[in-house]
């Protein structure tokens, strides 16, 4: 396994980030502490989550297993770099209740006990804001932040979902008070997405974020889907089956699909690859559903793309320039 600063910090994660989104709604508990057991004989430290996993009636629920994972082998929790995400509505009952979402410090305060209570931990490494909250000024998140690293309950804040002006604002914020300011961002960012490279990849880069991408398959769709559809072996269903009913969509997968095949690479594990070589960022997010996605994804970090390969990839998806290049002259 290799590893690397998450940013400017001098904590060292894994290239490959555990994604734990379906633990609970797809994949059962003794599978999921599996694929952690896996994940971390692997070598594999980094594992993010959220509070509001599980999702409806059961969120909170995803949390819960990691929790009961750290508390059949306590040692696991000292090995493990923990993240999880404060922002969805916790209300009680599962109501939608005022101030039990958001960046308020109110809502900070009792989402991260919540948090750590379902972990079953002491302290959460990475504090992540799972999006923008427009109504809080970041004085009174960082203040709410601050408390808590004092307390000992979270050692660092990182983003997700932020546009890059949010990051400045975040760390500029910050740097007045003093204090660290975001180490992370979390961004929707693979082959086929690849808007974050205009802002936000280059204001994590200039602020010292590590760029964690999530969807790094984009939903399947960069995972060989066209050639799956056609054996029978996947059914497309949701944001997959929207994007293959378009013509240009889906002509531009099949010639990433005959690009790799071409070069006899996997769609999958070229995909996180890409990724790898991308700058700023520290690992793409994988969720795996059983520990065989999870051995498929580690195999990617042995995966070489050669300068013609990534000369074809840029060329089936090119990205969109950096700003204001991207839209101006």
């Amino acid at each position: 396994m290799e590893y690397t600063q998450l940013g400017r910090t001098g904590l060292k994660v894994s290239r490959l980030v555990l994604g734990t989104m379906n633990f609970g709604p797809q994949t059962d508990e003794a599978t999921s502490h599996a694929i952690m057991d896996a994940a971390l004989d692997a070598g594999l430290n980094f594992f993010d989550t959220a509070n509001v996993y599980g999702w409806g009636d059961d969120k909170g629920r995803t949390e819960e297993i990691i929790g009961s994972w750290f508390a059949k082998d306590p040692a696991h929790r000292d090995k493990v770099v923990l993240a999880t995400k404060v922002y969805g509505n916790m209300g009680p009952d599962g109501a939608a209740w005022p101030n039990h979402d958001k960046l308020s410090a109110a809502n900070i305060r009792r989402a991260v006990d919540a948090s750590l209570k379902r972990l079953g931990t002491d302290h959460i490494d990475v504090y992540q804001f799972h999006h923008v909250d427009r109504l809080t000024p970041f004085e009174e998140i960082w203040q709410a932040i601050d408390v808590l690293v004092q307390q000992g309950k979270i050692l660092y804040a990182g983003s997700s979902n932020f546009p890059g002006y949010k990051i400045a604002q975040a760390n500029e914020t910050a740097a007045r008070r003093g204090t660290l300011g975001l180490v992370s961002e979390q961004c929707l960012y693979n082959l086929y997405e690849r808007r974050a490279e205009m802002e936000v990849v280059p204001a994590a880069q200039e602020y010292g974020l590590g760029v964690i991408p999530w969807s790094p398959l984009h939903g399947g769709l960069l995972g060989g889907v066209i050639r799956k559809e056609s054996e029978g072996v996947r059914r497309t269903s949701g944001r997959a089956a929207e994007v293959l009913a378009d013509p240009a969509a889906r002509a531009r997968l099949q010639a990433y699909e005959d690009l790799l095949a071409k070069h006899d690479a996997d769609p999958g594990e070229t995909a996180l690859a890409w990724l790898l070589t991308r700058p700023g960022v520290t690992g793409p997010i994988i969720g795996p559903r059983t520990p065989e996605q999870l051995a498929g994804a580690l195999r990617a970090l042995d995966v070489t793309l050669g300068e013609e390969l990534l000369t074809g990839l840029d060329e089936v998806f090119p990205g969109p320039g950096p700003s204001p290049e991207a839209f101006a002259w």
